[in-house]
């Protein structure tokens, strides 16, 4: 008889919309980040080949769906599936798909008829690929979870963000949800918080068939005299979280905050930022942040050690919700 025991491997590999995440997740977990050699050829086609096998291994794929110079979305997601689908052929053990920010998040449902559900399209495109479970943080709604047919890690940069208010923010504020589908959020955000944070939330429109628009028409809580603090899962083009801020001063607020997972920033959105009312924007580092984009108001949060806490549990067979007490399921 050969009795043989497997020696565990964990590779970190990461597509190029993000690099520098990756990097830092790498060095929190003390793990070399492995080099997927992607190559675009002349016709646009992308290529992986690994420099090294990862046969047997558990394998982290890294990989944010985002716009960079010359490459789209959808460039992104592709390259994130070559990847997997490599690593698959490769004869890896376990393949996890590490989606900072998880492309077409917003597609959820129909909202009209004739409309696809995008978020499910890309899920199962994950799954086809071959990836084994999926690692993202603050997707756009929970039922998410639901598209994908295995385990879903899905993590919440609130800790991250109520973190820099516990340092650098003082007074009476309220914890503010620019409409009411976030209004969940800011209640967990002023759970972490001190114990006395009030909660409100604005009350928005979007004109009929209008994409990219939003009216705010009133506040629900009282925000008279105090500091108010948004919280989001995303900033795109900025249109609601500057709405909900010109409320909110019209309400009577003092001062107004903004805080959200990931810093999207379409055109407009830097625009309005520098010219709004809101003194402070507080981000992650989900996406990456181009210089151009980088106004005074904006001050940018690490994710990279929750993301290696997360990796680490999931490689030994942990549990990832006991790293957010449970709180990461919403």
């Amino acid at each position: 008889m050969i009795e043989v025991v497997p020696k565990r491997k964990l590779y970190l590999l990461s597509g190029r919309s993000h690099l520098q995440l990756s990097e830092d997740i790498a060095s929190h977990l003390k793990v070399e980040l492995s080099l997927p050699n992607l190559v675009d050829f002349a016709n646009g086609e992308i290529r992986p080949r690994f420099q090294e096998s990862v046969r047997g291994a558990d394998v982290f794929i890294f990989q944010s769906h985002c716009r960079t110079p010359g490459r789209s979305v959808n460039d992104s997601l592709m390259e994130h599936w070559l990847m997997i689908d490599a690593a698959k052929r490769a004869s890896a053990k376990r393949i996890t798909a590490v989606c900072p920010y998880y492309g077409y998040s917003r597609q959820d449902r129909k909202s009209k008829g004739r409309e696809p559900i995008s978020a499910r399209m890309v899920s199962d495109f994950f799954l086809t690929a071959g990836a084994d479970r999926i690692m993202s943080v603050d997707l756009h709604s929970g039922q998410i979870q639901g598209f994908f047919d295995g385990p879903v890690d899905h993590l919440t940069a609130v800790p991250v963000l109520t973190s820099y208010l516990r340092e650098h923010a003082s007074g009476d504020f309220v914890m503010v949800a620019p409409d009411t589908g976030r209004t969940k959020v800011a209640e967990q955000a002023a759970r972490h918080l001190f114990g006395g944070v009030d909660v409100a939330s604005v009350y928005k429109r979007r004109p009929k068939d209008g994409v990219n628009q939003v009216q705010a028409l009133d506040v629900m809580g009282h925000v008279k005299g105090k500091m108010c603090v948004l919280i989001d899962d995303m900033i795109d083009t900025a249109g609601t979280i500057c709405a909900a801020a010109d409320i909110l001063i019209d309400k009577g607020a003092t001062e107004v905050w903004a805080m959200a997972t990931h810093a999207v920033l379409s055109d407009p959105a830097v625009d309005r930022l520098k010219n709004s009312q809101i003194t402070r924007v507080v981000v992650t580092d989900t996406l990456p942040l181009p210089s151009e984009k980088q106004i005074d108001k904006i001050e940018v949060c690490s994710v990279a050690p929750m993301f290696a806490d997360a990796i680490n549990a999931v490689f030994e067979d942990g549990s990832v919700s006991q790293i957010f007490g449970g709180e990461n399921q919403t």
